[in-house]
């Protein structure tokens, strides 16, 4: 769904080179990420069908420590497949209202691929930097759950296999997503001044209610996240 625009003009983007990096990621560190685990599956997993997933989550290193985030085929049907999140790790770490992420990611070629980076803490709390499936090649879905908007956002750079630039500003009063140094929504709803959450990414695979599952044939599938920093602004202007 696309949310409905007002007169209102968007408020005016935040600068990064204003902000302090407060954390960049190292997903080979078990201090910074917990594998193969997430409250926001049931009982912290491994499986979420409920979500309309195939996802039987693993903590082996070769699904996700490398930033390379992989989903294998099990001989029960079900995928292993990759996931970090800050929840529940050594350090902790946790968005607030005002932090800037951004990260670079390759797009997933397999049908049934479903790669996300995404917030996540006590049930909720949820806003999604991008959401994507190969069989809407052209399309990337951005959403804030904590304030119900949402935006499906067609580009000419996005596409499977392409290596594309996120930004997402946790604004209190607007989210901004950004794709390729282009802002391409803000919903002018925010998160609120005192929201806070972990960081998740993760591919899920897709079991066929909303898009459509893999291929027979396919066995394995990727996406790649080689950078993800995120900056919080000095000023109090969020």
């Amino acid at each position: 769904m696309s949310e409905p625009t007002t007169g209102a003009s968007p408020p005016a983007p935040r600068d990064p080179r204003r902000s302090d990096v407060v954390f960049t990621a190292d997903f080979a560190s078990t201090a910074q990420w917990t594998a193969g685990r997430s409250s926001a599956y049931p009982g912290g997993g491994p499986v979420n069908p409920g979500d309309d997933k195939l996802d039987h989550l693993v903590d082996d290193a070769d699904h996700s420590r490398s930033g390379v985030f992989r989903a294998t085929r099990r001989p029960d049907g079900r995928w292993d497949t990759g996931l970090l999140t800050t929840e529940d790790s050594e350090e902790e770490f946790v968005l607030l209202a005002g932090d800037v992420l951004e990260a670079r990611v390759r797009l997933p070629t397999e049908t049934g691929a479903w790669p996300a980076v995404w917030t996540w803490r006590d049930g909720g709390q949820e806003v999604d930097v991008f959401e994507y499936h190969p069989d809407h090649p052209d399309l990337l879905e951005f959403t804030n759950h904590v304030r119900r908007s949402q935006r499906y956002v067609r580009h000419d750079a996005v596409r499977p296999g392409a290596w594309i630039d996120l930004r997402t500003d946790f604004g209190r009063h607007s989210v901004d997503w950004w794709l390729n140094g282009e802002r391409v929504f803000a919903d002018r709803r925010g998160v609120g001044r005192r929201w806070h959450a972990f960081l998740i990414v993760n591919l899920s695979v897709c079991a066929g209610r909303y898009h459509p599952p893999p291929d027979p044939e396919t066995t394995e599938m990727t996406f790649e996240v080689s950078s993800l920093v995120v900056r919080r602004p000095a000023g109090d202007d969020a």
